[in-house]
C-alpha cells in the first residue's frame, strides 16, 4: 500500500508564486515590456490563468513583484560573492568586476524594461521608484564598506557614485551590443583610478 504526502497548501502557493515571477524576468528579458503579457506569463510557467489572476490582477502587479522577487535574490547573490571577494592589490577591481557581472545580468534588463515604461506609466513608477531607491541604496552601501572607503571626506560619496553609475552604464551598453572588451578596459583603468584617489586625496 502507498500513501502520497500531500503538499501543504502554502507550500504550493508559494511555488506557484515563484513559477510566475520567474516567468515573468524571463519574458521581460526576451520579449520587452510591450511584449509582455499576463496570458503569455501563465503560459510559460505552467499555471492556470485565474490562478495567475488571483495573485497578481494586473500586468503591473506582475512585473514588479517578479523584479522585486529577482532583485532581492540577486541581493543575496551580490552578498555571497562579496564574501569571496580577494584580498590585495586585486581587490578593487575584483569588486568592480563583480558590480559589473550585476549590472550585465538579466536581472538588469528586466529592471531596465520596467524603467522605461515607468516614464510615462504613473501607476508603475509609482510602484517601480521606492523599489529602485532602496535597491540603490544597499547598493550603494555594499560598495562603500567593500572599497572600505571613508565618506566622511570631501568627494568620497561622490567617488562611490561615479563609480555605481559608470558600472550602469556599462550594464546599459552591453544590452545593446556584446561590450565585453571594453568593458574590460574600462573596469582595469578606472581601478587604477579608485586606488590613487582611495590611496592619496580621500
Amino acid at each position: 500500500m502507498t500513501t502520497s504526502t500531500r503538499v501543504p497548501q502554502e507550500e504550493r502557493t508559494r511555488v506557484m508564486r515563484a513559477r510566475l515571477l520567474e516567468a515573468t524576468v524571463d519574458c521581460l528579458v526576451e520579449r520587452g515590456f510591450a511584449g509582455t503579457s499576463t496570458t503569455l506569463v501563465s503560459e510559460r510557467a505552467g499555471v492556470s490563468r485565474g490562478a495567475q489572476l488571483h495573485h497578481f490582477p494586473t500586468k503591473n502587479d506582475l512585473v514588479v513583484a517578479a523584479v522585486e522577487h529577482l532583485t532581492e535574490k540577486r541581493g543575496r547573490e551580490l552578498a555571497e560573492a562579496a564574501a569571496k571577494l580577494p584580498r590585495g592589490e586585486k581587490h578593487t577591481r575584483a569588486v568592480l568586476q563583480m558590480l559589473a557581472d550585476h549590472f550585465t545580468e538579466p536581472v538588469f534588463s528586466a529592471a531596465l524594461e520596467l524603467w522605461v515604461a515607468a516614464r510615462t506609466d504613473e501607476t508603475l513608477l509609482a510602484a517601480v521608484s521606492p523599489l529602485e531607491l532602496r535597491v540603490g541604496r544597499e547598493t550603494h552601501r555594499m560598495t562603500v564598506e567593500l572599497l572600505g572607503v571613508d565618506e566622511t571626506k570631501p568627494g568620497a560619496r561622490e567617488l562611490v557614485q561615479a563609480t555605481l553609475d559608470l558600472v550602469r552604464g556599462l550594464g546599459l551598453a552591453n544590452t545593446i551590443t556584446d561590450d565585453a572588451k571594453r568593458r574590460e578596459r574600462i573596469l582595469d583603468r578606472w581601478a587604477d583610478v579608485l586606488d590613487d584617489m582611495l590611496d592619496r586625496e580621500i
